[in-house]
């Protein structure tokens, strides 16, 4: 028996049922503003703090697991806590409402976007938020970095990885490998720095005991098993291998679609710390390579994704949109379908190995939520993600204030409408959308004044 229930100061919450759960998740989806560290803010406020679902220790180790995966981690971490609660259709659920409000939306805006994007009033409202978004990127960083960089060590860890991503262009899966070494070596060697048991007695006694607490007996369909492992992974595989071998075969390697379901499953495989941290990749990829859009486009759907529910990741719905809108890919009568297929077919590629990360992984991660040697890894490759996630902020930074480059003129309405933005954000902790609205507001009243 915990703590609190000893003391008799707060009873345990009543059993969640599936359905109760599942109208927490349809409502998370059309809800969950402000990027990654918005969405888990609002998960921990709700499921930690208010509902007590979770305590604040599993929630934290599902989270760091989360955030060593390759993808979402908002939305891997809802799909965990759905799964955790509720078995395999728990964890579709969470995950699956996390993402299909804001597929809607976007193919919606997607075409308004391409549609009159070039009425001044469009343009002007996007040049206000471009330069805010540089702000909420930060912003994230140090949401994250509030909960993660709990000593000097860690800090000094998110310091070595900002400056080896940004000074030496060091490969990001080289710098979760490196973390997680340092956090394995350091774990065992002062093993008192990634301990939080002290830590998690003063917020159970703060929120109360939690439906799933830490001293919770791991449930059955959460044990590790070689027949389940095996299972997640042929249906994972088989969910891949039928509409990409489809594709192939009646479209060929070289069709847009085929490409764009090849190119976003690599972009879900192969880069690790988050939406912040894959962007870059999808933007070297979709713009540089492909040419798919142009930057200015990737910025505008960039911002389109922050004012948008779900995660961030969801640009890559954006990015598909306009890929097989411009292109024409089912002739010029079907744009809008072209256009809607790409962004559905990029985003089932792009989650579905987010699905089967927390499927085949979560039993072995419950195994270990009380194993220092595992936990300790996995918190230095957060601390990793910090730096990466500032590294990002300073690439779209440098895009937005410096529109031709560093040669030419600082564009000085972008850094007021930037510094406004962290203001409102740091000094005031005023919503992303009321920063987003004030900031597109700010960049049409520019725009209008300078024509």
């Amino acid at each position: 028996m915990n703590v609190s229930s000893s003391l008799g100061e707060t009873p345990p919450p009543a059993p969640v049922s599936f359905a109760q759960a599942s109208l927490f998740w349809l409502k998370l989806g059309f809800v969950s503003f402000g990027g990654p560290a918005g969405q888990i803010a609002i998960m921990h406020t709700e499921l930690v703090e208010r509902r007590r679902w979770i305590s604040e220790q599993r929630f934290l180790h599902a989270l760091n697991y989360c955030m060593v995966l390759p993808g979402p981690e908002a939305q891997q971490l809802a799909t965990y806590i759905g799964w955790l609660m509720h078995k395999t259709r728990g964890a579709l659920v969470a995950g699956g409402l996390f993402v299909l409000p804001s597929l809607f939306m976007l193919i919606a805006l997607s075409w308004l976007y391409i549609a009159w994007g070039d009425m001044p009033v469009v343009a002007g409202i996007f040049y206000g938020i471009k330069p805010a978004v540089t702000a909420i990127v930060l912003q994230a960083a140090h949401r994250i970095g509030s909960r993660a960089l709990k000593n000097n060590g860690l800090w000094a860890v998110a310091a070595a990885s900002f400056v080896a991503i940004f000074a030496a262009d060091v490969p990001f899966p080289v710098i979760v490998i490196s973390a997680a070494v340092t956090g394995y070596l350091w774990g065992h060697w002062r093993p008192k720095d990634f301990q939080t048991g002290a830590g998690h007695r003063a917020s159970q006694q703060r929120h109360g005991p939690a439906l799933i607490d830490d001293d919770t007996p791991t449930p059955a369909h959460a044990r590790f098993s070689w027949l389940g492992l095996s299972k997640v992974l042929g249906v994972g595989a088989l969910l891949w291998v039928l509409p990409m071998a489809w594709l192939i075969t009646v479209l060929g390697w070289d069709h847009t679609l085929t490409q764009m379901g090849w190119f976003f499953t690599k972009a879900a495989l192969l880069t690790f710390g988050g939406a912040y941290a894959v962007l870059p990749y999808v933007y070297q990829g979709a713009v540089g390579y492909y040419g798919w859009l142009t930057p200015t486009q990737m910025m505008d759907g960039l911002a389109l994704g922050e004012t948008t529910p779900g995660p961030l990741i969801m640009v890559v719905a954006f990015v598909g949109f306009l890929g097989g809108y411009v292109q024409a890919l089912f002739g010029p009568e079907s744009l809008f379908l072209a256009g809607a297929v790409a962004a559905t077919l990029v985003t089932w590629f792009t989650f579905l190995p987010s699905f089967v990360f927390i499927l085949a992984g979560g039993p072995l991660v419950e195994s270990t939520h009380q194993v220092l040697r595992l936990t300790a890894p996995l918190t230095a490759i957060t601390a990793a993600v910090v730096g990466v996630i500032v590294n990002l902020a300073l690439l779209l930074g440098y895009h937005v204030l410096w529109p031709q480059g560093f040669s030419g003129r600082v564009d000085w309405a972008c850094v007021a409408i930037a510094l406004t933005a962290a203001v409102a954000l740091f000094r005031y902790q005023r919503p992303v959308m009321q920063v987003i609205a004030g900031s597109g507001l700010a960049g049409w009243v520019i725009t209008l004044a300078r024509s």
